[in-house]
């Protein structure tokens, strides 16, 4: 069963990676880096100032550090312990695939897909009463993560393993920061 999916993995990951093409090289190198995303990160930032004041947003930037902490500790272990190669490193698919990137980490799972999705999650769980369209950013993990399968360094199962713990510690880290946000009242 498992090498089944694994196979189905590859196959899928072999035509994902395929639709790229050389021209659009440069644009999916620029949207891996989340560095380019600081104007949407500002106005998210500007949107969650809007609604929670100041104090806070501050709170709020506090816990978006705490998920990604945990995120990325949980990445490393599954890394270290499952040991999968990359596309871009895996000798039997490496020389007819698309490498646009290489990274030489291991694969499993995806720690753009988990922390991209992790912070979406918690701050659409905090937005989604306030703004009727903030269903949208949840396409920043979508394109985020997939530039990983475009230029050759994630399979898709590392994608959705990423989405799947990333929205779960969303979740967690919103029910947390409810929590705080209750008990900070009753002082």
């Amino acid at each position: 069963m498992l090498e089944k999916i694994g196979t189905l993995d590859t196959h899928l990951f072999i035509y994902l990676n395929s639709l790229g093409s050389p021209a659009y090289d440069n644009l999916w190198l620029i949207i891996t880096k989340q560095a380019y995303w600081t104007p949407f990160f500002l106005l998210l930032a500007y949107l969650l100032y809007k609604k929670i004041g100041i104090k806070n947003l501050g709170i709020v930037v506090i816990f978006i550090g705490l998920v990604l902490l945990f995120c990325n500790e949980s990445v490393e272990l599954f890394k270290i312990t499952f040991k999968r190669l990359r596309p871009c490193n895996d000798p039997k698919i490496k020389d007819f695939i698309r490498i646009v990137h290489h990274s030489s980490t291991y694969s499993f799972f995806s720690g753009h897909a988990a922390n991209s999705m992790a912070t979406m999650t918690f701050l659409f769980l905090i937005l989604k009463k306030q703004y009727h369209y903030i269903f949208l950013i949840f396409l920043y993990p979508l394109i985020f993560a997939y530039s990983r399968i475009y230029l050759g360094v994630h399979y898709p199962t590392d994608i959705l393993t990423g989405y799947v713990f990333g929205g779960l510690y969303g979740i967690v880290f919103y029910k947390v920061y409810q929590y705080y946000q209750s008990r900070m009242q009753f002082k």
